[in-house]
């Protein structure tokens, strides 16, 4: 055996020494790779108590609701009877809009129209524009400028709003639809440029029965109603 044959073996048993020690040596008893999901689901455990394991069916009773709710036969209790045309609109209003309250509705709905009426009567475009469709808009102005022409002006006031009820509630593509008849009462004259009155009494109190139309897209983010149609009955 030369000197080059006994440098050869030195530095072969000096290789293999070096890569035991790097790479270990299998005794049977080794854990298995290491697993990113499975760390994720262990820390899921800590943090929420509970591991649902895939395709595994938990067994445990629902959580009780938080509020009671109410039989489906009581549902519009107050506005619609069980089964008529009115109750089934709301019904479907509901399915498409999670969030919709009619009792909330008709409260917006009463300071809607009162702000409608003052509104109209004082020829205020701006108002009006937030809070009616361009088609009822568009007839509201038309009067608004036949008085301007004819120089005249109209006061409203509202003595009492004596009922705001729902009639009516449909879809229609994606839009909710809300009918309401307001009773009221009220005193509306309206003068000339000489102060001399063409329509109406300062002194009379007036019944009025109004039939609107409010309109919303369900899609849409916005939560405000418009006016999209109007008629009165005296």
């Amino acid at each position: 055996m030369d000197i080059y044959t006994i440098i050869f073996l030195a530095l072969a048993v000096f290789i293999f020494l070096r890569l035991r020690n790097v790479l270990g040596q299998r005794t049977g008893s080794e854990r298995p790779p290491y697993d990113r999901t499975a760390r994720n689901v262990v820390q899921g455990a800590q943090d929420n108590k509970v591991v649902p394991m895939p395709g595994a069916v938990i067994d445990q009773a629902p959580l009780a609701p938080t509020a009671d709710v109410a039989p489906p036969t009581d549902r519009w209790k107050g506005l619609a009877e069980p089964g008529t045309p009115l109750a089934q609109g709301l019904d479907a209003i509901a399915a498409q809009d999670s969030s919709f309250d009619p009792r909330h509705f008709l409260s917006g709905a009463r300071s809607a129209y009162e702000m409608i009426v003052l509104a109209f009567a004082n020829g205020d475009r701006r108002a009006l524009k937030d809070l009616l469709s361009s088609e009822v808009y568009e007839s509201f102005e038309t009067v608004i400028k036949d008085r301007e022409k004819h120089e005249q002006k109209t006061e409203t006031r509202f003595v009492s709003i004596d009922k705001a009820e729902l009639v009516n509630a449909e879809t229609r593509d994606r839009a909710a639809q809300l009918t309401v008849r307001f009773v009221s009462q009220m005193v509306s004259v309206t003068r000339d440029k000489a102060g001399t009155i063409v329509d109406g009494n300062p002194d009379k109190v007036t019944d009025i029965t109004d039939v609107w139309t409010f309109a919303r897209d369900i899609t849409s983010r916005d939560p405000n109603w418009k006016l999209v149609g109007t008629g009165s009955a005296h």
